[in-house]
């Protein structure tokens, strides 16, 4: 793991700085930088780039966001915590946001390719590729840079290093889920969904890999895969697609206008992915325990 800073062996840190760095503060200040970025973002949006002549405003927001995040990332919240560390490194990031961006569509083709099996997708035109590369660069690439640093880099790092790798897990899983309550056709089935197959998916790959760089290429790719190539509503958004499609039948398997993500199929898939990939971090040692027990075998 990459530390930024130590103390040195024996040395006490002052009060403030124990206080600063511990679990749940280290994680509180990292949510405050990640709200004052899409602070700044939005006061940019709103009263600088209007007034540029000739600006393109297509995808503005999201790409500014994507900058000013990651700036705000490794600035200071990689520096947050007793044992500092960059979770964006540069070194060695290609494979693994490659493989992460081929995962996130073979594992949406599965379940568009089990959903067409039983008769519920159904292709009844082509589409339009004129918007691919828009919403690759906006919507796909902004939820997958912003929703990783802050549920994967900030929410589950630090409750991770306070109470556990699966407490994290869990609790990661279940915010990730409640925070999609409110998008359009959102219900608890869907925010259970979600929970179970986004929530355990990116969590398993960020415990296996200790990067953000896997979670963040299969969170593109499965959101790009579902919505611009496969024409199915992104977490409850309606898309337009390279196909024309539709999701048919029983609302249970459908999604009920949700989409698959709230369908026994994708929640399946993607769930079985990700408890894979916790199996593999148990299997590599990558299982952070308790704060309080780390304390405990540290002492004797």
């Amino acid at each position: 793991m990459d530390e930024i800073t130590t103390t040195t062996a024996g040395e006490q840190s002052p009060l403030w700085r124990r206080i600063v760095d511990f679990p749940l503060v280290a994680m509180l200040i990292g949510v405050a930088v990640f709200l004052l970025g899409i602070t700044i973002v939005g006061h940019i949006n709103q009263f600088v780039l209007p007034v540029i002549p000739g600006f393109d405003f297509k995808m503005k927001f999201e790409l500014l966001a994507v900058l000013i995040l990651i700036i705000l990332y490794k600035l200071v919240i990689r520096r947050l915590g007793e044992q500092p560390r960059d979770d964006l490194r540069l070194s060695g990031a290609l494979r693994p946001l490659l493989i992460g961006l081929a995962s996130g569509f073979v594992l949406f083709a599965m379940a568009v390719g089990i959903a067409a099996a039983v008769g519920i997708y159904r292709i009844s035109a082509e589409g339009d590729l004129t918007g691919l590369l828009p919403a690759l660069l906006g919507p796909a690439l902004f939820a997958a840079v912003s929703e990783e640093i802050l549920f994967r880099g900030v929410l589950f790092r630090w409750i991770e290093e306070f109470g556990g790798s699966w407490v994290a897990l869990l609790v990661t899983s279940a915010f990730f889920g409640a925070v999609h309550l409110h998008n359009p056709n959102g219900s608890l089935t869907a925010a259970v969904g979600l929970a179970f197959e986004a929530g355990v998916l990116l969590g398993g790959a960020y415990m296996l890999t200790r990067s953000l760089w896997l979670p963040m290429g299969i969170h593109a790719a499965w959101n790009f895969t579902q919505g611009e190539i496969f024409d199915i509503p992104v977490s409850g958004t309606p898309v337009h697609g390279i196909l024309v499609a539709r999701l048919t039948g029983s609302p249970l398997l459908t999604g009920n206008g949700f989409g698959l993500e709230a369908s026994p199929i994708g929640i399946s898939v993607a769930t079985a992915a990700g408890v894979w990939l916790a199996v593999l971090a148990v299997r590599r040692g990558q299982v952070v325990q308790p704060w309080w027990v780390r304390r405990r075998v540290s002492a004797t």
